[in-house]
């Protein structure tokens, strides 16, 4: 599986224990097999270049937990948010949708916790599907073989910037109507 992971650093060896405990999937290196996704969420700092990675992961003899946008998925994602035990900790690596809630902004409403859980999940359902892949040990990320890095211009990136915007407007018409839908006047 080639796999992408775009950021400030070239990453030959990531580090599975670095990062926030409390995102969709726990802690893990996240990466994702798209890598017109993955360049969508590149920035730009004047003082770094900005670099997308690229990887090739041998999933053989590692447990690997494939989940989709249902009931599972959701209470994965908000049993990590909300701080708890990582109870998907004994797979190796994890692959699902992304939360689009973490990637276009949201306010926070799916999380408020003015939302019953059968809306919430409906709103997270919104917008386009994208998937990350997790890796959650040690085995999974000795199984993952960088196979170099690009530089990405900031030309490059800022046109990256503009397709998200647009496609960031778009999932909040979706996402104000649903929103609409549940709460008439």
């Amino acid at each position: 599986m080639k796999l992408f992971h775009t950021g400030f650093n070239e990453i030959p060896a990531p580090n599975v224990h670095y990062g926030r405990r409390n995102a969709d999937f726990g802690q893990g290196f996240y990466l994702t097999p798209d890598r017109a996704f993955s360049e969508r969420w590149a920035r730009v700092r004047p003082d770094r270049a900005t670099y997308i990675n690229s990887y090739e992961l041998v999933t053989d003899g590692l447990e690997v937990k494939h989940l989709v946008r249902d009931a599972e998925w959701f209470d994965y994602i908000y049993s990590n948010r909300s701080g708890r035990r990582d109870y998907l900790d004994g797979y190796d690596v994890i692959i699902g949708p992304i939360a689009n809630d973490t990637i276009y902004d949201t306010l926070g409403i799916t999380t408020s916790g003015f939302l019953t859980r059968e809306q919430a999940m409906e709103l997270l359902l919104i917008g386009p599907e994208y998937t990350q892949v997790t890796l959650k040990t040690e085995a999974a990320a000795a199984q993952l073989r960088f196979l170099g890095s690009e530089v990405l211009t900031e030309e490059v990136v800022r046109g990256y910037r503009d397709i998200v915007r647009q496609e960031e407007a778009k999932y909040q018409e979706l996402f104000a109507a649903k929103l609409n839908a549940m709460f008439p006047d």
